[in-house]
């Protein structure tokens, strides 16, 4: 076989690889209700449900955070990242979080912060 075979077939196999790595990691969006019957990693969108409790005190312990969401179908839990809280997240207008249900809380792995744009007003005066 020539080199540029074994090269080829080697990108090939890499390829196949890869694809097979990221897909296993994927999971879906889906509800709080749905993470809980399928006990399986899912994406919640929702909104930060202000009137609970927000727990993180980084002098007792800095990877402890719990706070509730609401999801998209309106249910409200109680969620739990082991991880430091992320830098203005009482601003996020949105939040997508990565995780599965554990014990009725839902055990976050990640979390991303849809924050409210600083050119909203701008936008709006323009607008006018």
């Amino acid at each position: 076989m020539k080199r540029i075979h074994l090269i080829i077939g080697a990108m090939i196999v890499l390829g196949i690889g890869l694809i097979i790595q990221a897909s296993g990691d994927m999971s879906t969006y889906g509800t709080f209700q749905e993470a809980q019957h399928t006990g399986k990693k899912v994406k919640i969108v929702g909104t930060l449900a202000r009137d609970k409790e927000m727990k993180y005190n980084p002098e007792v312990d800095a990877n402890f955070f719990s706070f509730y969401l609401t999801d998209e179908n309106g249910e409200t839990q109680e969620v739990i990242y082991h991880k430091e809280k992320p830098r203005d997240f009482e601003l996020s207008e949105k939040i997508v979080l990565t995780g599965q249900m554990h014990d009725g809380t839902f055990r976050a792995t990640d979390i991303l912060l849809k924050c409210p744009s600083k050119y909203k007003d701008e936008e709006l005066k323009m607008k006018s």
